[in-house]
């Protein structure tokens, strides 16, 4: 079993930058690829970024490119989301979630998601 616990989100104005956090206790953390999802209201949970268990492997939703960046510590069992130059079409509940994988890639559809944090609101006002 392994639970997620996000932080970091808040409120922000536009141009800003938050840091989100998605920790977890488990101590086999480093098999898991994570992936950031995120939902706002009246819309589908959609895939904003995703890392490969060992931080090799990177992917973003083409809108958060080069403002979002992922990144991994396997040592402390955690995965961060660094947002930068943020929009209010940001705006939305963020969630963490992981997959056991068996090779070094990525995912980034919800389906495959073996675990979900409870996800960390984030609104960017304008």
């Amino acid at each position: 079993q392994v639970q997620l616990v996000e932080s970091g989100g808040g409120l922000v104005q536009a141009g800003d930058s938050l840091r989100l956090s998605c920790a977890t206790s488990g101590r086999t953390f480093s098999i898991y690829a994570i992936t950031w999802f995120r939902q706002a209201p009246g819309k589908e949970r959609e895939f904003v970024a995703a890392i490969s268990r060992s931080g090799g492997s990177t992917q973003y939703l083409d809108s958060v490119k080069g403002r979002f960046t992922i990144s991994r510590d396997n040592t402390v069992n955690t995965v961060y989301l660094q947002m930068n130059s943020l929009k209010p079409d940001d705006t939305a509940v963020y969630y963490c979630a992981a997959a056991r994988r068996y090779t070094d890639g990525v995912f980034t559809s919800p389906v495959i998601a073996d675990y979900w944090g409870q996800g960390t609101q984030v609104t960017v006002s304008s």
